[in-house]
């Protein structure tokens, strides 16, 4: 059997939108049956976004069910689907009348199905220029009103594989858990010197503030003496 277009990614919509077993959608895709399980836990292919077989033309809601209604049967794929790959491999470099007027609507299915795609990457992979991209994005394209999504590989214009790696490449890059233990550590040790420095703030204003309570009490007291001494030597010269 052919693996449909893009395996992981149609497996991971399999997952996501139907109850076949594991098995099932390893047959189906060509994938093995521990991957498909790791991608139903969300270990492996987090960051790959899923891919209807059913848009695609690869299978039916019927075979879909029939399959979910019987664990032990497999997914058989549309007549369309089988001959994937022998498309791709007779396709030529100078494209068809067909093909080339199928363009806009291979673009229209990459907007809607990858909207991560740069202009540039579909460029490469439609072979179109990005003045066209954007007329279909803002949907000022002659053509808007009547554009039907197809997909370019049952057209001819790249191949799955293509597909897969213009994905990747589009998809933002995680960030190191190094990096992001070094940035925490850095924040953990400025938290550290800001509570530090503030209590030795603390101590400082504490100690002035004791330092002029001090003052102020001798001041007082210096004051008291004084009118004590003034108040005695008047009582003195009073008794003389």
């Amino acid at each position: 059997m052919t693996a449909p277009l893009m395996p992981r990614a149609t497996a991971v919509w399999l997952v996501e939108n139907t109850t076949l077993t594991f098995r099932q959608i390893s047959v189906f895709c060509e994938i093995h049956e521990l991957e498909i399980q790791a991608i139903a836990d969300g270990d492996v292919s987090s960051n790959i976004r899923g891919l209807s077989p059913i848009d695609n033309g690869q299978l039916t809601w019927e075979e879909i069910r029939r399959c979910e209604a019987d664990n032990k049967a497999n997914l058989v794929p549309n007549e369309m689907e089988r001959n994937v790959k022998a498309m791709n491999a007779k396709a030529k470099k100078i494209l068809s009348p067909s093909q080339r007027q199928d363009k806009p609507a291979a673009i229209l299915w990459f907007v809607k199905n990858y909207p991560l795609l740069k202009d540039s990457q579909i460029c490469k992979l439609v072979g179109t220029t990005k003045p066209t991209i954007t007329a279909i994005r803002n949907g000022t394209h002659k053509d808007s009103a009547v554009l039907r999504p197809k997909n370019p590989v049952m057209i001819g214009l790249c191949t799955e594989a293509d597909i897969e790696k213009a994905v990747l490449a589009a998809q933002p890059k995680p960030v190191k858990e190094k990096k992001v233990k070094k940035t925490a550590a850095k924040k953990a040790v400025k938290k550290a010197a800001t509570k530090v420095t503030k209590k030795t703030a603390a101590k400082k204003t504490t100690k002035k503030k004791t330092a002029a309570k001090k003052t102020v009490k001798k001041a007082a007291a210096k004051k008291a003496t004084t009118k004590k001494t003034a108040a005695k030597k008047t009582t003195a010269k009073t008794k003389k």
